[in-house]
């Protein structure tokens, strides 16, 4: 008996269990569903609703004829704009960027398409093409079967951004603007508004490198820049014995490098909002470190971008410039170029070439300090954007730093600097 309870019990559990979860389901569905009905009803609507109802009741109760009369007239027209949602907005539709990625000035060029591929005719429809912040709107009329209907839009980039283009939504509304019925279609595209850059003439900095790489002082078993002899250790490679020498002094005597590193190229960029006057500063500065890493890259030197907190990936010109378009300040509490050096001092110390670039509110103690944080051995050179300053050079301890005004004279206080 006290097992037919227990079994019974435990039934009746897993059939509130299931009247539960069949419950929530039936919630969840009827919640989405009105969602979407209230979602359809705009602001103006919910206010003619509102008078419609007070308008009832008034002329009901007080039995004004010309109250009624008007609830009517609020009503039926409610009623009218209803009837424009009503028809598909089954658009086929194809979204085309004429180029994904622009130099900040340029237009980005682009063709939306929308095509009927049903039965049946599609009634008028705008069509919303969201661009950043803003938002492209577009008439299209009636289409009948197999009917295709092409816009064509222009967007014009006046600052550096990745800015989202889509996804286009197709609306369905009446002509007062009392219901709207939106449909999404297509999926958005990153239009990469890249810097400015100037292109360099001759060999990236012109600093000094051979084949193989830069010979260090560090003496290494294995490697291509030949130091001397000695005698041989375990563990040694055997192929690297020298047999004549071997033969002369009686004992077993092994070639000695010194080792060789490839030219390692590092761009350190601050984001830090406190190193610039201003915008106009830090998109100098961008543009300027934009131009450095293409000369390096196209010299087929390994590149690293390094801004406070983070690295900037730059395997390919077009991966550097892409991470340059989205590029933002840091936050304060990120520290300025002296804690960007010690980042990158403690992350790349075999870097060959170091190039630090700055705004202008950067004093010469900072600069100074920040240069010293950096590997030993780098050739390190200091880029300051300040807009609208004369170029110059000068020297701080042992780096370069180099003062620009503008883009185009960064090629010029390089030349400078190779002098």
């Amino acid at each position: 008996m006290a097992s037919q309870a227990l079994g019974s019990t435990a039934a009746a559990q897993e059939r509130g269990a299931a009247v539960g979860s069949a419950a929530t389901h039936l919630a969840s569905i009827a919640l989405r569903r009105l969602r979407g009905v209230l979602d359809v009803v705009r602001p103006a609507a919910w206010v003619l609703i509102a008078t419609a109802i007070v308008l009832w009741i008034f002329g009901q109760t007080l039995g004004w004829w010309e109250l009624t009369i008007a609830a009517v007239v609020v009503t039926s027209v409610l009623l009218l704009c209803l009837l424009f949602l009503v028809g598909r907005t089954a658009y086929e539709v194809s979204l085309d960027l004429n180029r994904t990625r622009v130099v900040v000035g340029e237009r980005a060029v682009g063709a939306l398409t929308l095509a009927n591929t049903g039965a049946r005719a599609i009634l008028p429809s705008r069509v919303l093409l969201p661009v950043g912040s803003g938002r492209g709107v577009f008439e299209v009329n009636r289409l009948a079967p197999g009917e295709a209907a092409e816009e064509l839009f222009a967007i014009p980039t006046t600052r550096r951004a990745v800015v989202k283009v889509g996804p286009v939504s197709v609306v369905r509304g009446d002509p007062l603007g009392l219901f709207e019925r939106v449909h999404r279609r297509d999926e958005p595209v990153d239009l990469f508004v890249h810097p400015r850059t100037v292109l360099f003439d001759g060999q990236s900095l012109g600093f000094l490198r051979d084949l193989e790489g830069l010979p260090a002082t560090d003496l290494s078993r294995d490697d291509v820049s030949f130091h001397a002899l000695r005698e041989y250790q375990p563990g040694d490679d055997l192929r690297h014995v020298h047999w004549k020498s071997t033969a002369r002094t009686g004992d077993l005597m092994v070639r000695q490098y010194e080792e060789t590193r490839r030219s390692h190229f590092v761009i350190g960029l601050s984001t830090s909002p406190a190193d610039y006057r201003g915008e106009e500063e830090f998109e100098l500065a961008i543009s300027a470190a934009g131009s450095l890493g293409l000369r390096a890259l196209r010299d087929s030197q390994r590149v690293e971008v390094r801004v406070q907190e983070r690295g900037l990936p730059a395997g390919t010109g077009k991966q550097f410039l892409d991470a340059l378009s989205g590029l933002e300040h840091s936050r304060p509490r990120a520290g300025s170029i002296v804690e960007l050096a010690g980042s990158v001092a403690a992350s790349l110390a075999l870097a060959s070439v170091v190039v630090l670039v700055c705004g202008s509110t950067v004093d010469a103690n900072d600069l100074r300090t920040a240069c010293s944080r950096l590997p030993f051995g780098a050739r390190v050179l200091a880029v300051v954007a300040d807009a609208g300053a004369t170029p110059s050079l000068r020297r701080i301890g042992e780096a370069d730093v180099v003062t620009i005004g503008a883009l185009e004279q960064l090629a010029g206080a390089l030349r400078k600097v190779l002098a």
